[in-house]
């Protein structure tokens, strides 16, 4: 049977955000329920009327959501998960319409795996750095965006 949406959401919490504490993981939250909310861009056309499910899996998006990169295994993904309850708790905060202050319009988060979030993310400029939390910096779609 397929994960339904809070399931998937709770995985793909646990894989991306478990280290990072309550903020960090309401944050990446935050960051699919917006994607799943936003009304253009690509984004709007992979959420197809706000698919949690289409969001996650879209292709190269998130680590999490792969079995395999570049030919080698994934072991850290979200089939090999198992969220605590808290999690769960967060994934319905989500669900619910709830945003961490802070990445409230956040559309990107990276983990530079440095000190430094770059300006914008990814380099084609589609998002203009707004916050970090944790590892993880959160970003805003810039009017690049709209064209994508």
């Amino acid at each position: 049977m397929p994960y339904d949406d809070r399931e998937l959401l709770a995985r793909l919490i646990q894989c991306e955000a478990e280290n990072q504490g309550e903020a960090g993981m309401k944050a990446v939250a935050t960051v699919v329920m917006n994607r799943t909310r936003i009304t253009y861009g690509e984004f709007a056309r992979v959420s197809n009327g706000g698919s949690v499910r289409n969001i996650i899996f879209q292709d190269r998006q998130f680590v999490c959501a792969q079995t395999e990169i570049n030919g080698v295994i994934n072991e850290q993904n979200i089939y090999n998960m198992t969220p605590t309850e808290e999690i769960y708790a967060i994934a319905d905060w989500a669900l619910e319409g709830n945003k961490l202050q802070g990445v409230d319009e956040a559309l990107f988060f990276y983990n530079p795996y440095s000190e430094i979030c770059p300006q914008y993310f990814p380099p084609v400029r589609i998002g203009v750095i707004y916050n970090r939390i944790g590892d993880h910096c959160f970003y805003l779609p810039t009017a690049n965006y709209n064209k994508t």
